[in-house]
């Protein structure tokens, strides 16, 4: 391993300030919010010498509001505490299970979603389950900060659209209504502990009549950044969930992908398996919506 400095600020304004000196001198710094990819990284293959600033310790980062318009998670919270809350298991189920498919029950201990997202690996599990729950990236800057929708903070395979001196505050995501629920679903070689081959979460807004009147779909691991599916959620929207609706969602996610072979899976058998998994996790953000 390299040489590394080490900071731990008590506030965002501190924070700001240390990143701020670091873009001023050119010198590097990179943010701990987990750090359980980091660390990899750092024994592996980022023996780059710079300054890692842990936020764990601010307020902000460590924050969980539930309000009646709106979740806020901050990005240092980790998974493994948030699983614990029951009231935000039950109003996001989905972006939950996603969470809680963050390593073991050890790293989960410190791994967090903000973390996850910001290390924008293709196959991060809560990444499409953040974009399927329209989550909104609180980011905080020197001048007074911006607020990110996560579909476009993902700009490729490792890379997000944090500025010089920006990081992840938390995520902002809209109080779902008593009718709308989420799903989140991977497909995986191993029952336990790998990353995903492909996966898939959807969110439904569901009529009492049965019909569905607002779908968000959206797939990971098959592209070089996870996806929304407009077109599978058109496809849904209006049905009732019946078999041919379902299969044209499928279709659609399965058009959207553009996946690599590799040993864990071939290009055809993702596109495959994405669309299985629509259909599969639509069903269940869909008896979640009615109470089923």
């Amino acid at each position: 391993m390299g040489a590394y400095a080490y900071v731990a600020p008590q506030t965002v304004d501190e924070t700001i300030a240390v990143l701020a000196d670091h873009v001023s001198s050119g010198s590097r710094a990179q943010i701990l919010a987990g750090g359980t990819d980091l660390l990899v990284q750092m024994r592996s293959a980022d023996h780059e010498p710079h300054t890692i600033i842990d936020i764990k310790q601010l307020a902000e980062t460590n924050t969980l509001t539930l309000g009646s318009d709106e979740i806020y998670i901050g990005a240092a919270l980790p998974s493994a505490l948030l699983y614990e809350n029951e009231e935000l298991k039950a109003l996001l189920p989905g972006l939950l299970e996603a969470s809680d498919l963050i390593g073991s029950t050890q790293v989960q201990g410190r791994a967090s979603m903000g973390g996850n997202l910001c290390n924008a690996s293709p196959a991060g599990d809560c990444i499409p389950a953040m974009l399927a729950v329209g989550a909104i990236c609180d980011i905080a800057n020197v001048s007074g900060g911006r607020q990110m929708p996560v579909e476009d903070f993902v700009v490729g395979v490792g890379k997000n659209a944090l500025q010089a001196g920006e990081f992840l505050l938390g995520l902002k995501i809209p109080t779902p209504a008593k009718n709308s629920r989420d799903a989140y679903l991977r497909f995986i070689p191993r029952t336990e502990m790998d990353i995903a081959v492909v996966g898939c979460a959807v969110n439904l807004t569901i009529q009492s009549d049965g019909t569905c009147s607002a779908a968000r779909v959206a797939i990971g691991a098959v592209a070089p950044t996870a996806l929304m599916v407009p077109a599978a959620a058109d496809a849904l929207m209006g049905s009732q969930l019946d078999e041919a609706s379902l299969q044209a969602a499928g279709e659609a996610c399965t058009a959207a992908s553009s996946p690599i072979s590799d040993k864990r899976g071939t290009a055809e058998y993702r596109r495959k398996v994405v669309a299985v998994l629509c259909r599969r996790a639509a069903a269940i953000a869909q008896s979640r919506a009615t109470g089923g």
